[in-house]
């Protein structure tokens, strides 16, 4: 063979281990990303059903009748816990409520989170045409409104800076 010859087959090979290579990768990191959408949509469900929950010790009923669309539930409930007078709750339950409405945004945040990168890494050509995804069903993002987005102001408790060579506060 002449030498032309061997250093087209050679930068042949090298293109086609460079194409498997570039497969190969966005397939692990598009299996990454479902199993992390999957864990995001465990940890929002864990949120919601603790909102519920509290809600229920608040003495809101869970989920209004006639309603089947889980968001439309949710925001029917989140809007019932803004209107409620939460100066008559016991101390307790409205803390456990504060700290339920916190999850539950950081939690639907993550989980837009992880929908936002798969969606993002699903709609690349390579991985269109060459049907990386597989069977997975397409993500969706989970709207509902957030206590913080309601009332236009972040309720989380302040967060103490501290030196990092005394301890002490600064």
């Amino acid at each position: 063979m002449r030498p032309l010859a061997w250093t087209v087959a050679v930068a042949g090979v090298l293109v086609l281990a460079w194409a498997v290579m570039l497969c190969v990768t966005r397939a692990h990191r598009l299996d990454r990303l479902h199993v992390r959408m999957d864990a995001a949509r465990a940890g929002l469900d864990l949120a919601l059903q603790q909102r519920r929950s509290v809600a229920g010790r608040a003495g809101m009923p869970a989920a209004p009748s006639g309603c089947d669309d889980r968001e439309a539930r949710e925001n029917a409930l989140g809007r019932r816990l803004a209107a409620l007078g939460r100066s008559r709750l016991p101390a307790g339950v409205r803390a456990e409520l504060v700290e339920a409405e916190q999850l539950l945004a950081l939690a639907r945040r993550v989980h837009n989170d992880a929908v936002r990168d798969t969606l993002a890494l699903r709609s690349g050509r390579l991985v269109r045409w060459l049907r990386l995804a597989g069977t997975a069903p397409m993500p969706t993002y989970f709207e509902i409104a957030d206590p913080a987005t309601r009332r236009g102001v972040m309720t989380a408790a302040p967060v103490e800076v501290r030196d990092a060579r005394t301890g002490s506060p600064r």
